[in-house]
């Protein structure tokens, strides 16, 4: 098996939500899947516009941040994430990379206390990195 990556910086940031990787998703062109998945938290089509104009990632993340939640974003999420990744890994050259890292246990270390989405300290539930290896494994 391969070394594990632990976190998504240095040569494997192309798979940080944060790297520049532009998708259209539902009828809408975002710079990132961080973009998109913020914008996803509201069903106002005028907001969802507004975040994917914002410049800079961690922008749409604060403005994700702030919005009053859809009903069903705490089960939406899960697909929101899935749907934008496999929008950005159909693409190359994402699709080659994630390829490339072949068997290799990926997690979202964090430092920002983040244990659905990542693992902080050994603990949490990693959904980005298990999202992250399924559709590796599709793909090969």
């Amino acid at each position: 098996m391969s070394e594990p990556i632990l976190y998504l910086e240095g040569p494997y940031a192309f798979l940080d939500n944060f790297y520049p990787a532009v998708v259209e998703y539902e009828g809408i062109t975002y710079p990132t899947t961080e973009h998109a998945y913020a914008a996803s938290k509201t069903l106002d089509m005028a907001t969802r516009e507004y975040i994917a104009r914002l410049p800079y990632p961690h922008q749409a993340k604060a403005a994700g941040r702030s919005l009053k939640l859809r009903d069903d974003w705490e089960v939406a999420k899960f697909k929101v994430m899935e749907d934008v990744l496999r929008l950005k890994f159909a693409q190359e050259p994402f699709k080659s990379q994630l390829k490339a890292t072949r068997d290799a246990h990926i997690e979202e270390g964090n430092t920002w206390d983040d244990t659905i989405w990542g693992v902080v300290d050994g603990e949490g539930e990693n959904h980005l990195g298990k999202i992250l290896m399924k559709i590796r494994a599709e793909l090969a």
